[in-house]
């Protein structure tokens, strides 16, 4: 079981997973949630009539004065360097696991891109008060194991957030769980939101 994180901190990736860490996976997951009854009813997913959530999650890569050089999302399921990849659009949040993944191969990721930073949108409009058990985690990609996992499910009016960000520092890749809320259908539209957090 990896790290719970919590917002605003920071840790080495590589310190978290022991060592020579090459391949990680960002898995987001999450659950449409049960109606505002108060009560449990409703079983697991809750029995039926509920609407399905769409969350979406992207991979914004930054150089290092802070621009875009490209967004791994469920339109470019693949940086243009071939180093990060989208597994595909999940537009329920139905089932057990990660929803979404984004599997990063650090070791190609280019020089001259410093920042990885992670969202997640709600592309049909719907906010985060339909939304729950949502989390983001970083998984160690060569053998499965949960490096840190930070929970997102602080309900509310808005319909995006930053999760977190990875980026390089003394030679190791580190990661800022940023947990900041915002409004926007796709990741581009967060931008003068993360540009702060760069």
């Amino acid at each position: 079981m990896g790290i719970s994180l919590q917002k605003g901190q920071k840790i080495s990736l590589e310190k978290e997973a022991g060592g020579g860490l090459t391949r990680i996976v960002m898995g987001l997951g999450w659950d449409a949630a049960k109606g505002k009854s108060g009560g449990m009813l409703g079983g697991l997913f809750g029995g039926g009539g509920g609407e399905s959530i769409d969350l979406d999650a992207s991979c914004l890569l930054f150089d290092e004065p802070g621009n875009l050089v490209d967004t791994v999302w469920f339109r470019q399921l693949r940086s243009q360097d071939r180093s990060i990849e989208h597994t595909g659009d999940n537009r329920t949040g139905e089932g057990e696991g990660d929803d979404e993944q984004i599997k990063v191969d650090l070791a190609a990721v280019p020089a001259n891109v410093k920042s990885l930073v992670f969202t997640v949108n709600n592309f049909t409009g719907q906010d985060f008060s339909k939304v729950e058990n949502a989390y983001c985690r970083i998984i160690n990609g060569s053998n499965n194991s949960e490096i840190a996992r930070y929970d997102l499910s602080c309900q509310g009016s808005h319909s995006a957030m930053i999760m977190a960000k990875l980026y390089r520092h003394g030679g190791e890749w580190k990661m800022h769980a940023i947990g900041e809320v915002g409004q926007g259908r796709t990741a581009e539209q967060l931008l003068p939101q993360i540009k702060p957090h760069l």
